[in-house]
């Protein structure tokens, strides 16, 4: 499966799609992708399968975006957490990784047609040599594109990204190129994996959980946050719709509680 599912939307996605647009569009969409294992329960097959399907469904919501004008994605990937799976969850969770970062090298006419720049936020040293290898060249070959941005958090949690923004900070002090007074909330800003992306205006989480899981504290504490019940493999363009409807409900709200920059 591509990073990026070919194909138009129907007359009915195409007609609802232009309704849509007419109102306050987010810029940026955040997802927690959360459901796959559920999802395999459901249907009985493998876990590994539920994973795989949750990659395809992320190729299709990441046309859905380009098709709606959202150009930035962010997606909860691999939290740190998840090391503490079982290893053979974990090995096939690696092994999915490498597959699609090799298929994203192998498919980069399709990622410059689109314009699509391809970065990997988190502990990457967490992750095995290769994949950091195959990340890598990924980011690289994509570094250029600047039509759209899909930032993958991969090894990661939103306490530990603080926590190496807050160790930046301090050893800035501790080496003097920083005074105590230069520590601030925009200079933590800066030091955080996110600091090339604003800040999402809409962050979904499927499968009906109603937590953050650790993902992009700081970022989303003026996002507008929609919990949906569908499971992320089943996830479609009318619930990616929805979520965008509920943030234009609350759009005037959100834009009087967002901090001046």
């Amino acid at each position: 499966m591509s990073w990026i599912r070919e194909g138009e939307l129907t007359i009915i996605e195409r007609f609802c799609a232009n309704i849509i647009k007419a109102g306050p569009m987010p810029k940026h969409v955040a997802f927690i992708m959360d459901g796959n294992r559920r999802y395999a329960q459901k249907c009985h097959v493998e876990r590994q399968q539920g994973h795989s399907q949750g990659f395809d469904k992320l190729a299709q919501t990441l046309r859905w975006c380009l098709n709606l004008g959202i150009r930035e994605v962010t997606v909860y990937a691999f939290s740190i957490e998840n090391f503490k799976r079982s290893k053979e969850e974990v090995d096939g969770l690696m092994d999915l990784a490498r597959q699609k970062f090799i298929r994203l090298l192998e498919e980069q006419e399709n990622l410059k047609k689109h314009g699509v720049c391809i970065r990997v936020l988190g502990d990457l040293p967490l992750l095995p040599l290769d994949i950091q290898e195959l990340i890598a060249q990924a980011v690289m070959a994509t570094r250029s594109y600047n039509k759209c941005f899909l930032n993958v958090c991969f090894a990661y949690t939103s306490r530990h990204e603080i926590s190496n923004a807050v160790r930046e900070m301090a050893w800035g002090v501790e080496q003097g190129l920083l005074e105590p007074s230069d520590v601030s909330e925009s200079l933590l800003d800066k030091c955080l994996y996110t600091s090339n992306s604003p800040d999402p205006d809409l962050l979904i989480r499927t499968s009906g959980e109603v937590r953050l899981s650790d993902f992009l504290l700081w970022q989303t504490s003026h996002s507008c946050l929609v919990f949906q019940s569908v499971l992320w493999p089943e996830y479609s363009f009318w619930n990616l719709c929805e979520a965008i409807l509920r943030f234009q409900m609350n759009y005037n709200a959100l834009q009087v509680r967002k901090p001046d920059i």
